[in-house]
């Protein structure tokens, strides 16, 4: 694609990055194939290639962002299909992220968005806030209804049924082990802590007992995912920078990774080093690039014992941040096979269940289509058990169904000597407290 940017445009770094992705652009619409918000709505405008076009007439002129223009970019949900899809390797998500951070700089939304956008950069990623927030939701959940905003209703409908107590695990502390083959730290999230506290409880269980001495670093909290994906840079970064100190202080003790088991905030860390490459942080934040890991990736490198009950079918969600993202698509099914359970995929598994962070929050009409989409071909496969990496899959896909779904690390564990996952107990809504791990 031919661009017309000046020198002077060019000195900006977001401006340059742009342009090396819209240059590697050939217009050949490979990626309209893949995008779930084309496939729904049909719209060029709402295909990467539409977007493109977009966001290249946006940041070249320097104009003021329309009406239009924002309602397309807000419609993407940030899935990367269409970087797997691209034969050319244009670089949509380095893309996407500068038209969004240039949408909030210089865009002034309707008042009902930004107080949206403000409560939800407020919220999610501050565990004890959203536990508060989820509270207020449930009691609100038999009205929602009555609620004329779908944004509103989407808020309140998401709330669980049980919230979890708090685990203790997720405290700064060490879980040691005796014989030890590697040191890594564990990244517990924020949003995921509020609402799923047997993840965290399952991946240190696992780690253990397959010879990972497990830290849990004083100082990290949100990867900065959720504000990122919103525009709110200065947000995101300083998140972010917290995360960079905090697992920096412990690669100085020594440390053989980073582990991640939410796939949205793998996608993220991941790219810190492109992130902050222009900061004081640019050779810490590269570096905890280097080392950070899926949990998946992690647990290939250690050995696994069979173990899952026999002919237990599980139907894999493939999370798009994990095989768009992380370009992770084997080691999670290998694993599941590995420990004993028969593996199924959904025929669209390379589609996106429409969570996408806060997109079922923000774009509710859009994401209940893709969900309704998603379910349906994972319930043809009639599994006993739905699996998957990422918690805001999870909580989408589940909304949706009965067939009980688990992260894939719960089930690893319970294959290897661990508990239960609860959600396939007769108990399913009760999540008592897990015990603190020493």
């Amino acid at each position: 694609m031919q661009t017309t940017f000046t020198p002077e445009q060019l000195t900006k770094p977001a401006t340059k990055r742009a342009n090396e992705i819209l240059r590697a652009c050939v217009h050949c619409g490979f990626c309209t194939a893949t995008c779930p918000t084309y496939q729904v709505l049909g719209d060029e405008l709402d295909s990467p290639r539409g977007r493109i076009y977009l966001i290249k007439d946006m940041l070249e002129n320097e104009r003021t962002p329309d009406a239009n223009t924002v309602l397309h970019i807000d419609r993407c949900l940030s899935c990367l299909a269409c970087m797997t899809t691209c034969p050319s390797g244009v670089h949509y998500m380095h893309l996407i992220d500068t038209a969004r951070a240039y949408i909030e700089d210089k865009y002034k939304r309707p008042l009902s968005d930004r107080a949206l956008r403000w409560v939800l950069a407020r919220i999610l990623p501050y565990p004890t806030r959203f536990r508060i927030a989820l509270l207020g939701a449930k009691i609100g959940r038999p009205f929602a209804r009555l609620i004329p905003d779908p944004r509103l209703r989407a808020m309140l409908e998401m709330a669980p049924k049980v919230i979890p107590p708090v685990s203790r695990n997720d405290d700064p502390q060490t879980f040691q082990v005796a014989d030890k083959k590697m040191r890594v730290a564990l990244m517990t999230g924020c949003a995921q802590r509020a609402l799923n506290t047997d993840i965290n409880d399952a991946t240190i269980r696992l780690l253990t007992r397959l010879g990972a001495e497990v830290v849990i670093p004083k100082g990290q909290g949100c990867c900065g995912a959720l504000t990122h994906h919103m525009g709110k840079e200065d947000e995101s970064h300083a998140t972010a920078a917290k995360n960079i100190r905090a697992w920096v202080a412990e690669m100085d003790a020594g440390l053989d990774a980073i582990v991640i088991n939410t796939s949205g905030c793998g996608t993220t860390v991941k790219d810190y080093g492109h992130m902050f490459r222009n900061t004081d942080l640019a050779i810490d934040a590269a570096r905890v690039s280097a080392i950070a890991m899926d949990v998946s990736e992690v647990l290939m490198k250690l050995d696994l014992p069979e173990g899952a009950p026999k002919n237990t079918k599980v139907a894999y969600h493939a999370a798009c941040s994990l095989q768009h993202g992380q370009k992770i698509k084997t080691f999670p099914k290998d694993l599941l096979k590995r420990a004993g359970f028969t593996v199924l995929e959904p025929a669209d598994s390379h589609l996106c269940c429409g969570s996408a962070g806060t997109y079922n929050l923000m774009q509710p009409e859009i994401s209940k289509q893709l969900k309704a989409r998603k379910v349906q071909t994972l319930e043809a496969l009639t599994p006993d058990i739905i699996s998957a990496g990422n918690i805001g899959c999870m909580m989408q896909i589940g909304s949706g169904t009965d067939t009980p779904i688990v992260h894939t690390v719960e089930l690893l564990d319970w294959a290897t000597g661990g508990p239960k996952p609860p959600a396939l107990t007769a108990a399913k809504n009760t999540q008592p407290q897990v015990p603190i791990l020493r």
